[in-house]
């Protein structure tokens, strides 16, 4: 009885915070399991009601517990008098998958009420995998009720049992105006609270607006649900947990699961990609829609299949319902769900000797224009076994790189316990803790500790906290012309192409080894000319929105704004002999432009270089103990083969591009930065300076996944010999390779002497979650995006160059174009360049040196 009142008091604490209880930890449903076999018991019903619905699904450690009592009911092993044979098989059946199938298969052998309910129960779980053997085993024999479940799986009965998505859904809707981020939704001062779902709701907007919670409880009195409304809708990181959030205000309850909510409507003149396949997946309906007339407060009719919303019986805004299988996915409950339970559905009718299921809606598939296919259409037509994939087609590409960073890691880990995966179909899988290593809370460490060896018991590469940023290591593991995804919206290889994707789909992707794709249009930036002395990379990252501001194809505006880049893919060539960790630099940087994915056009000989430089980590990795030995084996060997024979694919001639945007490198004279607080407002310094900006910055932050040590070295020599800046200097390097090395090389020296604030390898500043700066402080940066509170609690960012940070250090304000060429040509010269602009090629150190950096 001590668990029961020791729930009821947790339920009254977690009622304070406004949020329901915590689902029953694997311990406490073994508590409750040994109270429910005492007969009788005291307040079963309060105790029945834990049981069936505070105990999550799927693999959870917890629902093998809870699914073990249950077949012990139904084998007869043990009596519980609130639970017989007949009610265990139900109570499994609502488990999802993973645990619960095992004892619901062996069921099917007893024969009468309980061979029938559980056979009940299988026709509508479709997270059975390995168990579909067991039961097609079963027909075989003879067993009719097998043979009835893979009869009911063949005809797709498991959808048909669910409801239809609503043909008018009346809705009362909360707007927010101009353009919400995902950091809007789910900020990142309040990661640590992301798999504790409705916890964290609690944090939804809190840093866009006043009183948001309460304003949502002022709508709900109108006694619809809400519909979440924006201009822009859903830019910056891939975090599910902003659909997480929506989904809890807005949707409804699942029965039996815990913590979690479904359903949802987002309708937004413009809905960024990722965000909208997130909602795809987690059963949200995304409309993409003009939403000038619709204000907070309005109730609105939205009819989906006819495309538009009423206001008052008048149509106030059109839109077509895209993909056109969105009514399927809602039914399903998702279209990571329609996927699964489509396959099961292919796999019974083959089992049967049966053709293709007609019961789901075919994706449209455009006509051929009969044009060529882009450098992006053939890595994923590769990936699908096909010469290319046109834009529009939708395809399953084979997903072989994997990323899991660790603010969405513990969300990551309850999707794959919820898709019931005891193992990863993806040949790489990777999780890394950049994001929570350096001033981690206790919710950080207890995740340090516990997602490794759920990662590595699924064959997954678990990166150690301290180790440095995801998407520096995560690069290292790539192999050319292939396809992966991550969860953070970074994940952009430079060799290779990646889409970017919300916890849930990176779940499914680590799990089943593919993911589903629309292929997008492609908008290619084509590099000419040659790069002028003082200007960097990274000028020719912001020269890419600066050249489609002046093309007509980029807007900074945000009601009515015009972005060529937002779902599309944005492929770069011109610069070829890039190294593999420059290319990144601007391959990183197309999240910023709302882009799906990002393609670089590289020679063999730096990809080769980056190939053996990497396959020399990996040994060494293999060495030091890292897990999972053979998933880094088996890719440092892939690397071997593709070096082997070095075959890159390349765009074909006549290939079709939504825009062409030529950047011509010998007219970029100055440097270009991001304004605050908008990755899009790009000008150069003599712009800035015209437009009246304030100019005077409090702090420089110099690291990120933007940077890499030849940008360190760089930074460093600019402020070698002038002492300690007033100017507050944050340094923190990606790598714990690169921290010890520029430590070796003399560089750490500098910085100290320039009065820096050393951050430990990873994200640090960049993510606003740790570290920040102080409240209002005007700020430059190298790091990825400057949305609003991103570095700290109302600052204003600039984005730029590690060589104009250290100038900005040096004289606290942002210089002039003149100011800036002159104390750079002055402190790096020609010569220089060489020996400054290096990368770790760990193949070219001493055995010993490369264990010291690893270590």
């Amino acid at each position: 009885m001590a668990l029961l009142e020791e729930y009821k008091a947790h339920t009254a604490e977690r009622a304070e915070l406004g949020v329901p209880p915590l689902a029953l930890t694997a311990d406490q449903t073994a508590q409750l399991v040994e109270l429910l076999k005492t007969s009788p018991i005291a307040d079963v019903d309060y105790a029945m009601d834990m049981f069936q619905n505070k105990v999550p699904a799927g693999v959870d450690d917890a629902a093998y517990v809870k699914a073990a009592f249950l077949n012990d009911i139904v084998q007869g092993n043990v009596t519980c008098d609130a639970i017989d044979a007949v009610k265990a098989c139900e109570i499994l059946g609502s488990m999802l998958g993973g645990f619960n199938v095992t004892p619901l298969v062996e069921a099917l052998k007893i024969g009468g009420e309980v061979t029938d309910t559980a056979a009940d129960q299988l026709k509508n779980t479709i997270l059975v995998y390995d168990a579909f053997n067991d039961v097609k085993a079963l027909m075989d024999q003879g067993n009719a009720k097998a043979k009835e479940i893979v009869e009911s799986w063949a005809n797709a009965e498991w959808f048909y049992n669910k409801p239809e998505m609503e043909k008018e859904i009346t809705l009362t809707v909360y707007k927010i105006p101009g353009e919400t981020n995902t950091d809007d939704l789910s900020p990142a001062s309040e990661a640590f609270t992301r798999a504790d779902i409705p916890l964290h709701a609690n944090s939804f907007l809190v840093n866009r607006m006043d009183n948001p919670l309460e304003t949502m409880d002022e709508l709900r009195k109108k006694g619809n649900p809400l519909a979440y409304v924006g201009d822009v809708v859903g830019t910056g990181s891939s975090r599910k947990s902003g659909i997480n959030s929506v989904q809890w205000h807005m949707g409804t309850d699942i029965p039996g699961i815990p913590g979690k909510r479904t359903g949802g409507v987002v309708i937004g003149g413009i809905i960024a990609p990722i965000f909208f396949n997130t909602a795809e997946d987690s059963g949200c309906i995304p409309i993409q829609a003009p939403v000038g007339e619709l204000e907070t407060g309005d109730v609105i009719t939205l009819k989906p299949f006819d495309g538009v919303i009423e206001k008052n019986g008048t149509v106030v805004s059109e839109f077509k319902l895209e993909p056109n299988t969105i009514p399927d996915e809602m039914r399903a409950g998702g279209r990571v769900p329609l996927i699964i339970g489509k396959g099961l559905t292919a796999k019974a009718r083959e089992a049967l000797g049966l053709g293709a299921s007609d019961a789901f809606m075919a994706p449209e598939q455009p006509a051929d224009n009969g044009k060529g296919f882009t450098l992006a259409q053939k890595m994923v037509g590769k990936a699908c076994g096909l010469e290319g994939v046109k834009p529009g087609v939708y395809c399953e590409p084979v997903c072989t790189t994997v990323g899991s960073q660790d603010t969405t890691g513990a969300m990551t880990r309850d999707e794959v316990k919820d898709l019931a995966a005891l193992s990863f179909g993806a040949d790489f899988v990777l999780q890394s803790f950049c994001h929570t290593s350096a001033y981690p809370k206790p919710a950080d460490i207890k995740l340090h500790h516990t997602l490794p060896q759920f990662m590595t018991e699924r064959k997954g590469f678990t990166l150690r906290p301290g180790d440095g940023v995801i998407h520096s290591w995560l690069n290292r593991m790539c192999l050319p012309d292939t396809v992966g995804t991550g969860a953070d919206s970074h994940t952009r290889f430079p060799i290779g192409i990646s889409f970017p994707a919300g916890s849930g789909l990176v779940a499914f992707a680590a799990v089943t080894g593919m993911m589903p794709l629309t292929m997008p249009e492609s908008v290619l930036v084509r590099f000419t000319g040659e790069m002028q002395p003082g200007i960097t990379l990274r000028d020719m990252v912001n020269a890419i929105p600066y050249q489609a501001i002046k093309d007509g194809l980029l807007t900074v505006e945000k009601a009515g704004k015009k972005n060529i880049f937002s779902g599309r893919v944005l492929e770069i060539e011109g610069l070829e002999q890039l190294k593999c960790e420059q290319a990144f630099e601007l391959s990183d940087a197309s999240a910023e432009r709302s882009a799906a994915a990002c393609t670089v056009k590289l020679d063999k000989e730096p990809i080769i270089e980056y190939l053996e430089s990497n396959i020399a980590l990996i040994e060494e990795l293999i060495a030091q103990g890292y897990e999972d030995k053979a998933t880094l084996e088996r890719r440092a060997q892939k690397m071997r083969d593709w070096i082997a024979n070095p075959v890159l694919l390349d765009a074909d001639a006549d290939a079709d591009y939504a825009a062409v945007i030529e950047i011509n490198m010998s007219e970029i004279k100055e440097p270009i930065v991001a304004c605050p607080n908008d990755p899009d407002d790009v000008k150069t310094l003599s712009e800035v300076h015209a437009a009246g900006l304030k100019t005077d910055i409090d702090e420089v932050f110099v690291g990120s996944c933007m940077t890499n040590i030849g940008l360190f070295r760089a930074n460093a020599e600019v402020l070698r010999g002038e002492g300690q800046v007033d100017t507050k200097l944050w340094i923190c390097p990606p790598t714990k390779m690169d921290e010890k090395t520029l430590t070796e090389e003399g560089y750490y020296s500098v910085f100290g002497m320039a009065g820096a604030r050393i951050e430990p390898p990873g994200c640090s500043l960049c993510m606003g979650n740790q570290a920040a700066v102080k409240q209002n402080a005007w700020v430059f940066s190298t790091s990825t995006r400057n949305f609003d509170n991103r570095l700290g609690k109302g600052s204003q960012v600039y984005l730029g160059s590690a060589e104009l940070a250290a100038v900005v250090a040096l004289k606290g304000k942002i210089p002039t174009a003149e100011e800036y060429l002159a104390i750079v040509s002055d402190k790096i010269k020609p010569e220089m360049t060489d020996d400054i602009y290096k990368y770790l090629n760990f193949n070219k150190v001493s055995k010993e040196d490369l264990e010291a950096m690893v270590e």
